[in-house]
C-alpha cells in the first residue's frame, strides 16, 4: 500500500501542474491576446468593422477577443473529445477500469469556467463603463428633439436643460436634417422627445439610445474619429413613418465645424452652413437618405396630383 500511494503522489502533482499552467496559459490568452488583423482575417466575425467612434472600436475589439477565446475553448474540448474516443476505444470484450472520481479533472471542468467567465465579465464591464462614460467637460454638446416623425438638433453652450441652444436644426417631411459635429471631441448628446419613445442611432456608430417624453433625458457621449456622412435613423416603432424617420450625420475636421458653427450662431441656415464649409449644391442637403413621400389619397399611397402634407412645414433646415 505504501509504495503504491508513494507513486500516486508526482502523478498527481504533474497533473495539478499541469492544470496550473493551463490555467494561466488561457488567462494570458483572454487578456492579452492582440485582436489587430485577426477580425479581418476572419471578416470580423460578424461584427460590422466600419465603426466611427473610439467606443465603437472598444466594443469591437471585444467583440473579436471574445470570439477568439471562445473558438480556443471549443478546439479544446473538442480535442478532448476526440481524444478520448481514440485513447479509450474499445479494444475487447473485458471491461475498462472504473474510476470513482478524478480530482484533477474535476478541479479543471469546475475552475476553468469560473476563470473563463470572470475575465469577460471583467473586459466586458471595463468596455461597457467606458462606453457609458460621461466627462465632466464634453467638448460639444447637442441636444437631441424627436418627435412624430422627424428631428431636432439643438447646439447647446452647457449641459442640462438650462443651457442655451446657439443654433437649432429642424427636419421637415421635405427635407432630411443633417446633424453636423467634430472629429477629435468629446461630444455629448441629451435626448428628449416631444411625444412618443424614439431611438436615436447611427449604424456606423455601433451605438443606440432610446429618446424618452417627459423629464427622462437620456445622456452618451462619443468621440467621432472619421470624416464622412452617415444616415441616421430612429430604431424604436413609434408610428405610422418610424421607417422613415431619418437624419443625416455629417462629420468633419474640428476646423470646419468651428466655421459651420459659427456661420449658423450668425443666423445662416444649415444648407448656409454647410455652403461655408464647401457644400454647395446638391452636397449641403443629405446624401445618404431621402425624405419620405407623405402623399395619399383615401386608402392609396403615393397617388399623383396629390399635395405633400409637408409643404410648407419647418423650414430651418429646409431646401
Amino acid at each position: 500500500m505504501g509504495a503504491k500511494s508513494s507513486a500516486v503522489r508526482p502523478r498527481s502533482a504533474v497533473r495539478f501542474a499541469g492544470l496550473g499552467l493551463g490555467g494561466s496559459a488561457l488567462l494570458l490568452l483572454l487578456s492579452g491576446c492582440s485582436v489587430n488583423g485577426i477580425g479581418d482575417a476572419f471578416s470580423h466575425f460578424g461584427w460590422p468593422s466600419n465603426g466611427i467612434s473610439l467606443q465603437a472600436h472598444r466594443m469591437y475589439d471585444l467583440w473579436i477577443a471574445s470570439v477568439v477565446a471562445a473558438l480556443v475553448v471549443g478546439i479544446f474540448v473538442w480535442g478532448l473529445i476526440f481524444w478520448c474516443i481514440i485513447r479509450y476505444r474499445k479494444r475487447g470484450d473485458e471491461l475498462p477500469v472504473q474510476t470513482r472520481f478524478n480530482m484533477p479533472m474535476e478541479v479543471l471542468y469546475t475552475v476553468t469556467p469560473v476563470l473563463i467567465v470572470a475575465v469577460l465579465f471583467y473586459y466586458t464591464a471595463v468596455v461597457q463603463t467606458d462606453v457609458d462614460k460621461l466627462s465632466k467637460n464634453p467638448d460639444q454638446v447637442v441636444e437631441v428633439v424627436a418627435f412624430k416623425w422627424n428631428w431636432q438638433f439643438n447646439y447647446r453652450d452647457g449641459l442640462g436643460e438650462d443651457a442655451n441652444t446657439v443654433a437649432s436644426t429642424v427636419g421637415s417631411s421635405d427635407v432630411i436634417p443633417l446633424l453636423v459635429l467634430p472629429t477629435g471631441e468629446k461630444i455629448r448628446f441629451e435626448e428628449t422627445s416631444k411625444d412618443v419613445i424614439h431611438s436615436f442611432w447611427v449604424p456606423e456608430m455601433l451605438f443606440k439610445r432610446d429618446v424618452f417624453p417627459g423629464n427622462v433625458r437620456n445622456q452618451f457621449e462619443v468621440t467621432l474619429d472619421r470624416e464622412g456622412r452617415y444616415v441616421g435613423r430612429c430604431a424604436e416603432l413609434c408610428g405610422t413613418y418610424h421607417a422613415f424617420m431619418q437624419f443625416e450625420l455629417v462629420v468633419v475636421s474640428p476646423d470646419k465645424f468651428d466655421q459651420y458653427l459659427t456661420a449658423r450662431k450668425n443666423g445662416a441656415t444649415t444648407q448656409e452652413g454647410m455652403a461655408a464649409i464647401g457644400y454647395t449644391g446638391d452636397q449641403a442637403y443629405a446624401t445618404t437618405t431621402k425624405p419620405f413621400d407623405t402623399r395619399r389619397q383615401n386608402h392609396s399611397w403615393n397617388q399623383t396630383n396629390s399635395v405633400a402634407s409637408g409643404a410648407g412645414a419647418v423650414t430651418t433646415a429646409g431646401k
